[in-house]
């Protein structure tokens, strides 16, 4: 990436096993997709006042919960972020594994409201700049019905997307011949046309 003329940027928002101490980590519970994505964009909004830094090409990325992450943002925060890509992410939290979700969220049945605004889907209706969602339809981690549920609300609010399904790929998306190439060429071309590299 750095090749091509992009600034490749990992931030670390509230909630991260970054070695910031308990306050640090637990000021997320009952917030995912709300403290961590806002720390996320505004990070990016001091990234966007740097000389060299083009605010009209600012992308993000992400897998699993960096999809989650990435669909956050671009509707959370459409403003900031023209193009994102999204892979195997989940999109509505009342359908991921609760070893995981409840760990964060507490029980949906006494944070339902939390649930509902920490998911991406909720916010689908503001989507404005250019995505690719990426979900691999055998999951065995966020289910492909994330995926069915989310490009529903999609559709239903006329936003046009891309979308690639990997026949019956894992959450890992690796399986079958010539599959981890694929994927990869297909993420650097949608980035590259959508959000091209080089000088401001």
């Amino acid at each position: 990436m750095a090749k091509d003329g992009y600034i490749y940027i990992s931030l670390d928002n509230r909630g991260t096993p970054a070695p910031k101490g308990r306050a640090w980590r637990k000021s997320i519970y009952r917030k995912l997709g709300i403290v961590n994505a806002r720390d996320q964009a505004m990070g990016a909004k001091e990234i966007m006042k740097w000389s060299f830094v083009d605010p009209t090409r600012i992308a993000v990325w992400g897998w699993s919960g960096g999809g989650s992450m990435t669909l956050n943002l671009l509707f959370q925060y459409p403003e900031i972020y023209s193009t994102g890509i999204a892979v195997a992410a989940v999109g509505n939290q009342l359908t991921y594994d609760n070893i995981y979700q409840e760990r964060y969220m507490g029980l949906p049945q006494e944070s339902m409201e939390d649930f509902v605004k920490g998911s991406p889907i909720t916010y689908a209706k503001n989507l404005k700049g250019k995505l690719l969602y990426i979900h691999g339809t055998g999951d065995d981690n966020v289910h492909y019905q994330n995926a069915e549920m989310l490009i529903n609300e999609l559709v239903k609010n006329g936003k046009q997307f891309q979308m690639m399904a990997y026949p019956n790929r894992t959450h890992s998306i690796n399986e079958g011949a010539g599959t981890t190439g694929h994927l990869s060429q297909l993420y650097t071309n949608f980035l590259r046309q959508n959000c091209p590299p080089g000088a401001k």
